[in-house]
């Protein structure tokens, strides 16, 4: 939480805005701890804690996902709350920011027992969500069955089915088509973006992925689909490097990685060590794994121009000073990612009007709010002369407090 509120005084000031308007977005509107008392498949009972935090809704209800982790913790989530208040704001989405949670390691309980879980969860906060408060959506150790048994719990005390009360559904639950590659698409839309603006052709570019899951393979494939060289891909077994000049063949890694679980071993490529994909000589450099593997202890080796954050928090602060330094430009994760929050709103939009797009109507309106975004952070860093992560922050906090100022003070 510490974190948030350092981001949030630094736009504050930027912006030159009083300490009343910092006091009014540092803390969250509403917030509610829960226990959830869960009867195990042999019969005893463990009782569980869960939270849920609206930290803001001036712009819209709540949005934001429910992880399943033993890492929860109310800080936590408080904190989480207010990044999907600046991203929701910065994609220009009519929502607030919230976040949910259960301090519960998923992969040591049953099918059956996640689903009772979920099912109480969703019962003790039931009065403070729905399609017009606040819209859940899957999260670390939470997917979309997970979403189908939160919409059904809550549709069962409504006395009818309500498809807009989550997102990330089955897509014969009235999920979206397109939102399981949403966050993917977004990271190329804007990758593509940035190297344009760098000066860079797509086409002659070089790329490498750290990480090859959710939205590591999909970035991956879709550079490749728009031309780019992607030149290296890791994940938590190992990496691999394309041999000689010409990019990875990443049809055919898909379909090693679906036969043996790893990219490890893929012929169509030579070893390389994990950690040396982070230095590696291309163009852009997409970490889409885990947070902090940009630190102060490598960010001085990166020789990519271009670091496009796909994952949360892959960058330090210290690593950001010295990549500045350098002159390479980083797209914070706030904008880079932010394609699932798209798609989630698209998806909540078509379950409330009962009308479900197509898979290219999805994709095309997603690529619209991406370039958008990214235009209109790119004004906003020169405009200030500050970085993309400052500026990303900086236009979100001006639109929630000008959501605050048009609406005034109740009372």
């Amino acid at each position: 939480m510490a974190d948030a509120r350092a981001q949030l005084a630094a736009a504050v000031k930027l912006l030159g805005y009083d300490r009343g308007t910092y006091e009014l977005l540092a803390v969250p509107r509403r917030e509610v701890t829960v226990s959830i008392p869960l009867r195990r498949d042999d019969g005893t009972v463990e009782v569980l804690t869960g939270h849920r935090v609206q930290h803001n809704y001036s712009r819209g209800p709540g949005k934001g996902g429910v992880r399943f982790s033993p890492s929860v913790d109310l800080d936590e989530v408080r904190a989480l709350a207010m990044w999907m208040t600046w991203k929701c704001a910065l994609l220009d989405v009519p929502y607030g920011g919230a976040k949910g949670g259960v301090r519960i390691d998923p992969r040591r309980y049953s099918a059956a027992e996640l689903e009772r879980v979920t099912r109480r969860f969703t019962s003790e906060i039931s009065p403070l969500i729905g399609p017009a408060q606040d819209i859940p959506a899957p999260d670390v150790g939470t997917d979309e069955q997970t979403m189908a048994w939160m919409m059904d719990t809550y549709s069962v005390g409504a006395g009818h089915t309500v498809l807009g009360v989550v997102t990330g559904k089955p897509i014969s639950l009235g999920g979206s088509l397109g939102r399981a590659s949403a966050t993917s698409r977004g990271v190329v839309h804007v990758a593509l973006a940035a190297l344009r603006h760098l000066g860079l052709d797509p086409a002659r570019s070089t790329a490498a992925v750290q990480g090859f899951g959710k939205v590591g393979r999909g970035t991956a494939r879709f550079l490749a689909e728009a031309g780019v060289a992607v030149r290296a891909v890791s994940d938590q077994y190992g990496a691999v490097e394309a041999l000689g000049g010409s990019g990875l063949d990443v049809v055919a890694l898909e379909a090693h990685v679906d036969a043996t679980g790893s990219v490890t071993g893929f012929p169509g490529g030579v070893p390389l060590d994990g950690p040396e994909l982070l230095t590696a000589d291309v163009d852009l450099l997409v970490p889409a794994a885990v947070e902090g593997v940009l630190h102060e202890g490598n960010a001085g080796e990166v020789r990519a121009r271009l670091v496009v954050e796909g994952a949360n928090g892959p960058t330090t602060a210290a690593a950001d000073a010295l990549l500045a330094q350098r002159g390479v430009l980083v797209v914070p994760d706030i904008l880079a990612n932010a394609g699932g929050v798209i798609v989630s709103y698209f998806e909540w939009v078509q379950a409330n009007q009962a009308y479900w797009w197509s898979e290219d109507e999805v994709e095309a309106r997603l690529a619209d709010r991406m370039t958008s975004a990214w235009q209109q952070v790119l004004a906003q860093s020169q405009r200030h002369g500050v970085d993309l992560r400052a500026a990303a922050t900086s236009l979100a906090v001006q639109r929630v407090a000008q959501a605050h100022t048009q609406r005034g003070l109740y009372p």
